[in-house]
Formats: structure tokens, C-alpha cells, sequence
């Protein structure tokens, strides 16, 4: 038997989804709290490292704020991301300009970051749109059929020591420095600047 909103063809949305509404909404007081607990940590705990160098302590003891100091860092990206995204904030103009803060502060330029990333929200996991925003992934069949070579690069490219450490190093250290051979002007500049 059917329900009444069933016969009326509305959408029928489980519980949790309803749940979750209620954080679906852009606030500019929300993002200014998130702002002020994330990237006023993140600038105190580097002030404090400058002047723990400064007044000549050793390496070991400056650690001691850079672990804090690097999750403000991750929870300053993931505004960045937000930004990306147009979901941070109500305005996209702010977002906009947020995004390149938070760029500037993550190392990452925010133009070139934003299409990529929003590519790979298109394209990720679709076989047939490979080769844009994802990680290279073969089928079997693919694996199988590939030269030799292929398959070697293949095997260290996913290794986990290079797609966890040098890969990320190798994109954020050089990679999102180079503007990419397909970028626009505003992709241009926002690497520049």
C-alpha cells in the first residue's frame, strides 16, 4: 500500500537525511567562529615557534608546537576546501577571496585547486572520465594488458610510500607552484600571486 506522499510523487527522504539539513545552510557567523578557533590558533602557535627559534631552543622542543600547529593547518585547508566548493560562505565573492587567504596560508594557489578539485567531484570513480582530477587507477584487464614498463610504473606510483608521502610532498612543495599547461588567466595569476 502507498503512502500519501508516495501518491502525491514527492520525494520520500530517509531520517538521517532530514537530520542532516540543519547543516546544509551557509552561515557567515558560523564560518567567523570556524575562522577565529582555526587560523587564530594556527598564527599563535606559529608566533610561538618563531620566538622559541629565536631565543635559541633546540629543534626538538620547537616540535612540540608544530604537531598543534599542523592540525590548524589540515582544519585551515579544509576551509580553503569549503571555499573551493562555494559552501563556506553565503557570498561567492567571499568565498572567493577566503579561498585565496586560506590558499596562501595552505600553499596552495586557489584558481587552479578549485577547477581541478571540482573536476574530480565530476569525474571521480567514472572509468570512462579518467584522466582529470583522479589518481591513476587500471582495471585488471587494463593491468594485465600493459606493457611490461606500464606496469612497473604502474606498481610504484601506488605505492604507498609515494602516493602518501612523496606524491603529496611532490604537489604541494612543486606541483601547485607550476600553473597547468590547459590554465586560464585567472588560474594564472592565482598561481602567481
Amino acid at each position: 500500500m502507498q503512502s500519501d506522499e508516495q501518491r502525491s510523487g514527492k520525494t520520500v527522504f530517509p531520517q538521517w537525511y532530514r537530520d542532516i539539513r540543519a547543516y546544509q545552510e551557509r552561515s557567515a557567523q558560523k564560518a567567523v567562529v570556524q575562522l577565529l578557533n582555526t587560523i587564530v590558533p594556527y598564527g599563535v602557535f606559529w608566533a610561538l615557534m618563531v620566538v622559541m627559534l629565536r631565543r635559541g631552543l633546540p629543534y626538538w622542543a620547537v616540535l612540540a608546537a608544530v604537531v598543534p600547529a599542523s592540525l590548524f593547518l589540515v582544519r585551515t585547508f579544509i576551509i580553503f576546501h569549503d571555499c573551493c566548493h562555494g559552501s563556506f560562505l553565503p557570498s561567492t565573492r567571499w568565498n572567493r577571496i577566503l579561498g585565496y587567504v586560506t590558499g596562501v596560508l595552505t600553499f596552495t594557489a586557489y584558481e587552479p585547486w578549485r577547477i581541478e578539485h571540482l573536476r574530480h567531484h565530476a569525474t571521480n570513480g567514472q572509468l570512462d572520465h579518467r584522466g582529470s582530477g583522479d589518481v591513476w587507477t587500471m582495471t585488471l584487464e587494463e593491468y594485465v594488458a600493459a606493457s611490461r614498463w606500464t606496469r612497473l610504473k604502474y606498481r610504484v606510483f601506488r605505492n604507498p610510500a609515494i602516493m602518501f608521502l612523496l606524491g603529496p610532498l611532490f604537489v604541494f612543495v612543486i606541483g601547485n607552484r607550476l600553473p597547468g599547461r590547459t590554465a586560464g588567466t585567472r588560474e594564472r595569476r592565482s598561481v602567481w600571486a
